[in-house]
């Protein structure tokens, strides 16, 4: 009987799965959505996508988008999600009492009332009438260093905005929240001005 080795099969299953893979103790570089002509610059719709987790999860929404009264409470307007204050909308009166050690919000929480006066939520959709005709650096302006639209030396912006809070955000979250924002539905909304104390 003629004896069959198994010794060349055996090797020969080892070593070509392993031809063409990472060496061992090196990780690949190139995760799912990357530039797989090097791994390292990410697709738009990657940075999109988190700009678009990063304003979830930072509640900009919360904020910015007017709501309605839906079954679980408010909840985003239907086509108004980042569109700020509703031009035109007639805020109910407020008692100068109420104010003193209160802050207080409209129904739709695009209004606040405090002792620096009455603030409206910024129109932050890609349309020109938010921040459609901003650059990325009037953005890191605004979202970093507080000032309105981004414009330095001009007004600040008023609270709830909470930019202290943003002003150490790396360059690529604050890029990738621009990139989404800038891609959003355009929704045209021209925000009052702010109204003054009590």
């Amino acid at each position: 009987m003629k004896h069959i080795s198994f010794l060349p099969w055996l090797i020969a299953l080892v070593i070509i799965p392993s031809c063409g893979t990472t060496p061992a103790g090196q990780t690949e570089h190139v995760s799912q959505g990357s530039d797989p002509t090097n791994g390292t610059v990410p697709l738009l719709e990657d940075v999109q996508e988190r700009g678009r987790y990063l304003v979830t999860i930072l509640g900009c929404g919360d904020c910015h988008s007017p709501k309605v009264m839906g079954a679980h409470g408010p909840e985003p307007a239907p086509g108004k999600l980042f569109s700020g204050h509703p031009a035109g909308t007639q805020l109910p009166p407020v008692d100068k009492n109420a104010t003193s050690g209160w802050v207080l919000f409209s129904m739709d929480q695009t209004a606040t009332v405090g002792p620096w006066g009455t603030s409206f939520a910024g129109n932050i959709t890609s349309d020109q009438t938010g921040i459609g005709a901003w650059s990325e650096e009037q953005f890191s302006n605004a979202v970093r260093k507080g000032w309105f639209k981004g414009i330095e030396g001009g007004r600040r912006l008023l609270p709830p905005m909470p930019w202290p809070a943003y002003a150490a955000m790396s360059d690529e979250d604050l890029h990738a929240i621009y990139t989404y924002l800038v891609s959003t539905e355009a929704v045209e909304n021209v925000v009052p001005a702010p109204l003054p104390p009590l």
